[in-house]
């Protein structure tokens, strides 16, 4: 289950980007999304019905191009406008992925590039142009569908979604526990090109900033890093890509059958390895 605010100003698109974004959970679980819930607050005092909607009409669209049936919902009314799904799928016990299974010498995959949070702070500010918000948008209302179904095909010890914590936060949940420290290859990280200008220029969200605090003690950033690669990797995503934790002889693999399969941004970018203290170097 997930929902939030709007990030987008245009409604129907915000309902794409909700259900895309609760709709990743199962996928990065290994499962197969099935029904879905509407999950609805609206100011209906304020708005009127027609955003509303075009938002639930944005979220039908998407579920259908996930093949998920929509089998109701629920609403309530809310000074502040609020939506999402809460989404049931299938998976075989033996198959379901959690983000605690890491094991020495796995390869990290990403399959979305980062960036969304500083993008949309930017066009909150009257400051991106039109083709950069139409292609952030486009980006965050993709689905995992194509890099779950790509996974599937190989042995992955662990994967979770980017979404709210940043990459390294994500990581960083992955990783504690584990008994195992990761590396970070900063440069082979995808990231959408305009968000390190937007970086450069001081628009950040101020939860990456909170990531990065709450995160401090377990990252280790090397000074060749400069600070608005270091921004975006803390940056917190909304429907973001899939983190993938996969060994070392299955990496290029996957990488090289999730672009066959259009998701053109899988990259390798790191490695796990035994490491008690629990960290992650950033390089």
């Amino acid at each position: 289950m997930d929902f939030f605010t709007p990030i987008v100003n245009d409604p129907f698109w915000f309902g794409q980007i909700a259900a895309a974004n609760a709709l990743s959970d199962v996928y990065a679980m290994g499962g197969t999304p099935k029904t879905a819930l509407n999950l609805v607050a609206f100011p209906v005092k304020q708005m009127e019905l027609a955003v509303l909607r075009q938002i639930i009409q944005g979220g039908i669209e998407k579920l259908s191009e996930a093949g998920v049936v929509l089998i109701g919902g629920h609403s309530i009314e809310d000074k502040e406008l609020k939506y999402g799904l809460s989404i049931t799928g299938f998976v075989h016990p033996s198959r379901v992925l959690t983000k605690k299974n890491l094991q020495p010498g796995n390869r990290l995959v990403l399959t979305k590039p980062l960036g969304t949070g500083i993008v949309n702070t930017a066009i909150k500010a009257g400051m991106a142009s039109a083709d950069l918000t139409d292609k952030v948008t486009r980006l965050m209302a993709s689905l995992n569908r194509d890099a779950a179904r790509v996974m599937s095909n190989f042995t992955i010890d662990a994967c979770t979604d980017v979404t709210g914590f940043g990459l390294l936060g994500h990581l960083a949940e992955m990783v504690c526990g584990s008994g195992m420290s990761a590396r970070v290859y900063a440069g082979q990280v995808p990231v959408i090109p305009e968000a390190l200008e937007l970086a450069a220029m001081g628009l950040i969200p101020a939860g990456a900033y909170k990531n990065r605090e709450f995160r401090e003690s377990m990252i280790v950033m090397a000074d060749t890093v400069d600070r608005s690669r270091q921004d975006v990797l803390v940056d917190p995503q909304t429907s973001g890509g899939l983190l993938i934790s996969v060994g070392e002889s299955h990496a290029a693999g996957l990488v090289a059958a999730l672009k066959d399969a259009g998701v053109a941004d899988a990259v390798q970018f790191g490695e796990i390895f035994d490491g008690p203290e629990e960290k992650i170097w950033v390089l």
